[in-house]
């Protein structure tokens, strides 16, 4: 097939690269023209100057892998042009654009399929199939954990060019870590209301939220507590369930899940995980095979805009001091 890769940021070099390996032909433009010449010196990648002309040569697929802010825009143009669009997360950074688009791709015949790779990593998976098989009974509580330092993330570029610290551009932690919000839904359904308190906390530049403490309480009666932030220096990414007679907990930086159960043995299952990279390939498959209508996606723009209506919730709570019910 062929893909248009839209912007040529870290995902964007991730996803042109990893599609070449699958065999695919793929294009890529940025507005950026340092980025543009990195992208287009991956083997494989063809760099164009002119989006309109990319665009004329009818991909396949157009993956948007640009700001936030600009998602909405770029996939309209995207569909125009007949193609099917995966969007990187989140769809958008404002819930009130989604809804035409989604509508004008249903009317085109065409998918938009949002990128939550964390969905195809094998050891959340497990857990996923551990709740599933009713491991730890009942449900009764969750804690989740996203934490990193900002300005680590991208070796050799400077953070303050990233725009995660810019909340015009769909920045800020909430946004970030919406991976967060979108595997609490996958594992334990609809969020019916959302406590929040976020703000920008520390010294880092920028004007977006950089600490964020969630209570969610889901429709099945499960209360989630979410911790966000750019400030540790020791990445951190983990999930607890605690069921009535167990309690379940996935680490991503070891791919290890336990199972401790009611008579106060705990195993402890190492799943492997291994390359990163592998579950970005893997959503790739998938899209593909989306594509050739061989399967659903997995997270639709519905399924994404139910996340991102979770962060517009938080961000109203923690500016108006209250509970809002979804």
């Amino acid at each position: 097939m062929r893909f248009l890769v839209i912007g040529a940021g870290s995902i964007g070099q991730r996803h042109g690269k990893n599609l070449v390996s699958l065999g695919h032909e793929v294009l890529a433009w940025d507005v950026d023209a340092g980025r543009l010449r990195e992208i287009g010196a991956v083997p494989g990648v063809t760099a164009t100057a002119s989006l309109e002309a990319a665009l004329a040569t009818t991909p396949d697929g157009v993956l948007v892998c640009t700001p936030p802010s600009s998602h909405m825009d770029l996939a309209r143009r995207a569909l125009d042009a007949g193609a099917h669009v995966f969007i990187e997360k989140p769809i958008s950074n404002a819930a009130a654009d989604v809804p035409g688009i989604l509508e004008e791709a249903a009317r085109r015949g065409r998918l938009v399929v949002v990128g939550f790779n964390l969905r195809f990593l094998p050891s959340l998976r497990h857990a996923k199939t551990l709740l599933e098989d009713k491991r730890v009974g009942r449900v009764l509580a969750v804690r989740a954990e996203f934490g990193s330092y900002l300005p680590d993330w991208r070796p050799g570029r400077d953070y303050r060019d990233n725009y995660a610290v810019r909340a015009a551009l769909g920045g800020g932690v909430l946004l970030d870590a919406i991976h967060e919000l979108d595997y609490l839904g996958w594992l334990f359904g609809e969020v019916a209301d959302v406590l929040c308190t976020a703000g920008h906390v520390s010294d880092l530049a920028g004007d977006t939220e950089d600490l964020a403490e969630i209570t969610l309480r889901f429709e099945s009666g499960v209360l989630a507590q979410v911790h966000l932030d750019y400030l540790q220096r020791a990445y951190r990414r983990n999930l607890q369930v605690i069921g009535d007679v167990g309690v379940i907990v996935w680490d991503y930086p070891t791919g290890a899940v336990s199972v401790a159960g009611s008579d106060g043995r705990t195993e402890t299952t190492a799943i492997g995980d291994g390359d990163a990279n592998l579950m970005y390939v893997e959503e790739l498959r998938h899209f593909v095979r989306c594509l050739e209508g061989r399967e659903a996606p997995m997270v639709d723009g519905l399924e994404a805009l139910r996340s991102l209506r979770v962060v517009e919730a938080a961000r109203a709570s923690s500016r108006d001091g209250r509970w809002v019910r979804l």
